[in-house]
């Protein structure tokens, strides 16, 4: 595999310094003139949200840079090579929650002066509830996001630039590290360079891709490659996969439309701290404003990060990439992107690698400065220590950063990342919560009588009916659901083999199950439901869901352009 030219390297060096030159100016800007006496009443706001000061480009930048990473630059390349454009339907739905999420949730968060999710789900149903949330959430985001971000990461860049996993990872995390403790201010408006490397290379990548792949086809640009590669991998190019596709188990057909796909998208995109903090700190034009331009941002995404993985695919059918996309012998989906970055040019190669970087560390920076967040805000403030200074915060907050990314050091070569395929390992493993999540949210949102002990429900509930589904193939014979489509057998065709459930229809099931628990539970407990934890129900006005008519304007087009593309591919 070709190394970096010194080219490459002084195009990479370029994107460091200015990213790192840029941050320090936003950080230096941001306190001189401050009055110290004044700023300290927000100083933990301005440090975790950045509260007012990020404009509405700066948020939609950094709500993408902050979701791409290498689980989509290498796992959802490499399931664009296995799967095909099917796959997109993540970033395609993404782009169409995003809507939702600013038309119904955001208001909502904005009007109650929610901060944290944490803090959401006390102030609808107690403590108990948003602690048990809190110390959940700071699990998960340690233990499953940041260490596959940091892992699969430093696996890219160490395969293309030679070197070993563990240096790569301590140069992300310091990287990550030096950028959110700034505070929020300094990663949205890095995130901003960040997220122009990432769409600039990105299809760089997926230029060059195709124009390898127009040689099957005798030769000719980009657009004749796209020409090519239609036809030559035309089953890597269904929208919506038939039950006898070998997929389908991971794209249930129309259940990606109409069922699971929703719970993960707007479990991620609304009921997530990693993902809403960038616009809590903003007035509610400028939040709406910014997620509609990271809907806009997200309709490219599938460009960026399948299609080059379906170019992949051709390539080695053809015979063109030889044994580079094998380990061992053993065919890895998850090596089309590094595979494909290592037959560009010198000084693109850099350009690329800095964009995959941008992308990892922008997430990395992200993810750490939520922990920070809920840690300081919802854990050690109400846990530790209540009259805790904001400059105490700040410090805490930064000390979290610094320990979590430690962590994620040490545990992530244990987690068996790359044996699991990157995209599907955190798809997993987050499915196994997200249904309960989202009920409980939703029903925060809008049924006043949804009380604490049916959020504990939901809390706990939807993770062990998850764990049940999953493992209930093993007990029983589920042949029954396969008629209406919520079983496929696996594992053979013989006697060997057992009905199992897609995950997303798992999931889908899941969430209808808690939701109607927590129906029942709320109705049952009605009288209880002050001692249960409910504190008082959220402030929701239908005008608070009004827009304007740019806006709308803006939806209905990210709706239609979702919409032709399934036409022009169902």
């Amino acid at each position: 595999m070709n190394l970096f030219s010194s080219l490459d390297s002084f195009v990479f060096l370029v994107y460091f310094l200015v990213v790192a030159g840029y941050g320090l100016w936003v950080y230096r800007r941001k306190n001189v003139g401050r009055n110290p006496a004044a700023a300290g009443a927000s100083a933990s706001h301005d440090y975790f949200l950045a509260e007012g000061s990020l404009s509405w480009w700066a948020i939609g930048a950094s709500l993408i840079a902050s979701n791409i990473s290498a689980e989509q630059f290498i796992g959802m390349s490499g399931s664009g090579y296995k799967i095909g454009m099917a796959i997109a339907v993540y970033e395609l739905m993404s782009a169409a929650t995003l809507v939702i999420v600013a038309i119904f949730f955001m208001p909502v968060y904005l009007k109650n002066k929610i901060y944290t999710m944490p803090q959401f789900l006390e102030q609808r149903y107690g403590k108990a509830v948003a602690t048990t949330m809190a110390i959940f959430w700071l699990g998960l985001y340690v233990v499953v996001n940041l260490t596959s971000i940091l892992y699969l990461g430093a696996l890219a860049i160490g395969s293309i630039a030679g070197l070993g996993v563990l240096p790569c990872m301590l140069f992300l995390a310091l990287f990550a590290a030096v950028i959110t403790l700034g505070g929020m201010k300094v990663i949205g408006y890095t995130d901003v360079i960040q997220v122009t490397c990432l769409v600039i290379g990105g299809l760089v990548t997926t230029f060059i891709a195709l124009e390898l792949v127009a040689r099957l086809g005798g030769g000719g640009g980009a657009l004749h490659g796209a020409t090519t590669l239609f036809h030559s991998a035309r089953d890597h190019f269904q929208m919506v996969l038939p039950r006898d596709n070998p997929n389908y188990m991971d794209l249930p057909g129309l259940s990606t439309l109409i069922g699971g796909m929703w719970i993960v998208n707007l479990n991620y995109w609304g009921c997530n701290q990693y993902i809403t903090q960038r616009a809590l700190g903003a007035d509610l034009p400028t939040a709406r404003k910014g997620l509609l331009f990271a809907a806009f941002l997200k309709l490219l995404m599938p460009v960026i990060v399948v299609l080059p993985g379906i170019a992949a695919y051709a390539l080695d059918k053809s015979g063109m990439l030889g044994d580079a996309m094998r380990a061992g012998g053993e065919l890895n989906p998850d090596r089309a992107y590094p595979t494909l970055l290592a037959l560009l040019p010198s000084g693109l190669k850099g350009v690329a690698f800095a964009a995959l970087t941008a992308a990892v560390v922008a997430s990395l920076a992200g993810k750490a400065n939520s922990i920070a967040t809920i840690f300081t805000l919802d854990i050690y403030k109400k846990h530790f220590k209540r009259d805790a200074s904001e400059a105490r915060m700040v410090w805490i907050g930064r000390l979290t950063v610094v320990v979590a990314l430690v962590l994620a050091v040490g545990i992530a070569p244990l987690m068996g990342i790359d044996k699991k395929g990157g995209f599907q390992y955190i798809q997993e493993y987050t499915g196994f919560v997200s249904p309960g999540i989202l009920a409980m949210f939703l029903l925060g949102f809008f049924w006043k009588k949804a009380t604490g002990a049916a959020a504990m429900f939901a809390t706990v509930g939807g993770l062990v009916f998850s764990i049940v589904l999953k493992f209930l193939p093993q007990l029983i014979d589920l042949g029954f659901l396969a008629p209406i489509g919520f079983a496929v057998k696996t594992g053979g065709t013989g006697a060997g083999g057992v009905y199992e459930i897609p995950f997303l229809d798992r999931m889908f099931i899941v969430f209808w199950v808690v939701v109607a628990g927590m129906v029942l539970i709320s109705t049952l407990g009605a009288r209880a439901s002050a001692t249960a934890g409910t504190t008082r129900a959220l402030q929701v006005d239908r005008k608070l869901f009004h827009v304007d008519g740019a806006f709308a304007l803006g939806s209905a087009l990210v709706c239609v352009l979702v919409a032709a593309i399934y036409g022009m591919w169902w």
